[in-house]
């Protein structure tokens, strides 16, 4: 199986969705990562499959989340919200820090940041939170309905009942029906970048 070969080259765990539920017992409240930049990183592939759920896009467009990332791109991804103070601005330079270093690869990757926050995170706001992290084309912000982020969470088993719970998660996969290598903890740009070089070096 590609996704076994991929997981034992780097060294990581491969198991089914439904093997992977966090321990409910681990949850660290949000306030705890505040003025870290580094944590230890766990990595391992999971077979989650993207269902459909409406969301929109900072753009404003109304889309379809399954649809949207089912395009040839490998696919960078992880939930914030703008009003985060602690761990989404660390996850959201990384992702800056990321998309310079792959310089024109970057255009091969399309990074998706979903809001956990959809109440508060309007397409105007997700807009201007782009801005002011140099989001390229490649990178799109996502916001939609209470229920809808919820299900999206849920589908990538990140869902903490309070964005306040919230915690560092990096998700990534190299094409439509690969299994997704799950990052949990503060990943740095060299490591998302040495993850994205191995994996898209695998057949």
């Amino acid at each position: 199986m590609a996704g076994t070969s991929t997981a034992l080259s780097l060294g990581v765990q491969t198991v089914r969705a439904a093997d992977s539920p966090m321990d409910p017992h681990a949850h660290h409240h949000h306030m705890m990562h505040a003025g870290s930049t580094t944590t230890a990183t766990t990595a391992k592939t999971v077979d989650y499959k993207v269902p459909s759920i409406k969301l929109v896009r900072a753009d404003g467009r109304a889309v379809d989340l399954a649809t949207e990332l089912s395009d040839p791109r490998a696919v960078l991804m992880n939930f914030i919200f703008t009003s985060c103070t602690t761990i989404c601005p660390v996850m959201s330079h990384v992702f800056t820090s990321v998309q310079q270093k792959l310089g024109v690869d970057s255009a091969k990757l399309h990074m998706v940041s979903i809001s956990i926050d959809p109440e508060h995170d309007t397409p105007a706001r997700l807009k201007d939170y782009a801005v002011r992290y140099g989001a390229g084309a490649q990178w799109n912000f996502y916001t939609g309905t209470a229920a809808n982020s919820i299900a999206a969470q849920k589908a990538f088993a990140a869902f903490r009942g309070d964005k306040m719970n919230h915690e560092p998660l990096t998700l990534f996969r190299k094409a439509p029906g690969q299994p997704w290598l799950r990052i949990e903890g503060l990943a740095s740009a060299e490591d998302l970048v040495g993850h994205y070089r191995t994996l898209m070096a695998t057949r």
